[in-house]
């Protein structure tokens, strides 16, 4: 969270809406009180992607003012935030009569609101809006706000760039992606309008471990054959769309849409919004209706997309659905041994051994781009340096790489299917409202270790677990932690279960 600078914070004069502004060190200390309650109430994953870059810049008058950094966050945080922005700053500042949000370029420096830019809350009188020159020029900032720069919206759905890098033949194929690969590339050379009998093809993985290499290897195919195709990750769709709804374009931006003939959609998970993710699903129905070919990647399966309308994860869910393991060492080998080659193309001179290739793919295990920045950092110290490489001299230059000794990512639907197979359960017993003592305990035992194991906020667990309240979670996990205190046999219990989810 940006600390408002003392300017913004007086950026009021007696005439206008922010008239007797908050004190900078009371404004920061209550916008951080703001940002737990926010935190707290939407989960860490929603308040990262979300509110990170918002500022807090002065209260006063029953009027209170925030900047964010770019004009669709603006529109995001008007559209699905600003009620609970302003539950979170009447709880420190009492009832307000109006919410501005503004872009933070064309922010810095005004002294007062023009009425374009001021957001009423529901229920509010409407003072009356002053702008900077007075009040016979408050008809003029309306009209230009109504208004868009041409062409501001003119490409609402252009797909997100390729990297002209990322094709087939470049693509490393080993035990945990041969399937992933294959259909993936069944899906490039079928013919327009033929869709394959597993469509949708659904890949999901880690990061790093080859998703996008494969949907831009598509999107490179169905170029070369002049196929109607489009790469789009989750965020260039959400702004696309909220783009076009603003110019009043949206009908132009279906059409378009559904008039391709391959849609390659990727980073779903982040795919956020009651209406947006309406729109995608029409649109994916509208497609796969009409035997088009549909490849969406996430780093989940469609049944864990819990923040995922439902209606969207089932129809992914019909389709092939396909996980890309972790890189085993001889294709961690492999990748090092073509990254070594394209970097030999742009440094002649460049060149490691094979006792250094076997410590680099030994030592890092985690992902594609890890290797990536091994052989970078490699390339770089015997540039720099024009010492040998080393083992030793290797291990030093990509120490920050080597997560051998971190703990295991744990995810929370591994913690549930684990804990529901040890207590002779089944996950959707622990996902339901049942009650029963051989439910509950596995339930809270869950709860418990996803809390430990994860870092996951409590009414993100309670989402995982059915939608349960947080302070459901929270009883849970006291009771084991009271239990594994008194209860040996438990304790023993949970230990291993942790052991076997950080294995």
């Amino acid at each position: 969270m940006g600390v408002p600078s003392k300017s913004a914070v007086a950026c009021a004069t007696e005439s206008g809406p922010f008239s007797e502004p908050v004190d900078g060190q009371r404004l920061a200390q209550s916008w951080l009180r703001c940002c737990e309650r926010l935190r707290a109430e939407l989960g860490d994953d929603i308040f990262n992607s979300w509110f990170g870059r918002i500022e807090l810049e002065a209260v006063a008058g029953g009027h209170a003012r925030l900047s964010v950094p770019t004009r669709f966050l603006k529109s995001w945080i008007d559209t699905h935030y600003l009620g609970h922005i302003t539950a979170a700053l009447a709880a420190e500042f009492g009832a307000l009569a109006r919410i501005l949000v503004v872009v933070r370029s064309s922010a810095r420096g005004e002294p007062q609101l023009a009425a374009a830019a001021v957001c009423p809350l529901p229920g509010a009188a409407k003072p009356r809006a002053v702008s900077p020159a007075g009040p016979e020029r408050a008809p003029a900032a309306r009209r230009a706000s109504s208004h868009p720069a041409p062409g501001a919206f003119a490409d609402a759905l252009v797909g997100s760039p390729l990297d002209r890098r990322l094709t087939f033949s470049t693509f490393q194929v080993g035990r945990s992606n041969q399937l992933a690969f294959t259909a993936a590339q069944r899906v490039a050379e079928s013919l327009g309008g033929r869709a394959s009998a597993f469509c949708p093809l659904f890949i999901h993985s880690a990061v790093g471990l080859g998703k996008t290499h494969l949907l831009q290897a598509v999107a490179h195919t169905a170029a070369a054959q002049g196929r109607p195709a489009i790469y789009l990750t989750a965020e260039k769709f959400m702004y696309g769309f909220v783009a076009a709804l603003q110019a009043q374009t949206s009908i132009a931006f279906k059409e378009r849409l559904r008039a391709i003939d391959l849609l390659i959609f990727d980073d779903a998970q982040f795919l956020q919004g009651k209406t947006i993710q309406a729109e995608f699903g029409h649109a994916l129905n509208a497609l796969l209706d009409a035997g088009r070919e549909v490849i969406v990647a996430a780093d989940r399966p469609p049944n864990d997309l819990e923040a995922l309308d439902e209606r969207v994860r089932s129809r992914l869910g019909v389709g092939l659905c396909v996980e890309i393991g972790a890189l085993d060492e001889p294709l961690r080998m492999k990748i090092l041994e073509a990254r070594v080659a394209a970097a030999r193309a742009v440094q002649p001179g460049f060149d490691l051994s094979p006792a250094v290739l076997a410590f680099v793919a030994r030592s890092i295990r985690s992902n594609g781009r890890d290797l990536e920045g091994a052989v970078n950092r490699l390339l770089a110290h015997g540039t720099l340096t024009g010492a040998p490489l080393t083992v030793e001299a290797a291990e030093v230059a990509i120490r920050d790489l080597i997560r051998a000794h971190e703990p295991k990512r744990v995810k929370i639907e591994d913690i549930q299917k684990l804990v529901a197979t040890h207590y002779s359960v089944s996950r959707a017993d622990i996902l339901s409202s049942r009650r029963t003592a051989v439910v509950v305990k596995p339930r809270q035992v869950a709860m418990f270790l996803a809390k430990t194991l994860t870092m996951r906020s409590l009414p993100e667990i309670g989402r995982r677990f059915g939608g349960r309240d947080h302070t459901t979670v929270l009883h849970a996990v006291r009771k084991i932690e009271a239990l594994t205190q008194s209860d040996g046999s438990l304790k023993e219990e949970v230990d291993l279960l942790k052991r076997m989810l950080q294995d």
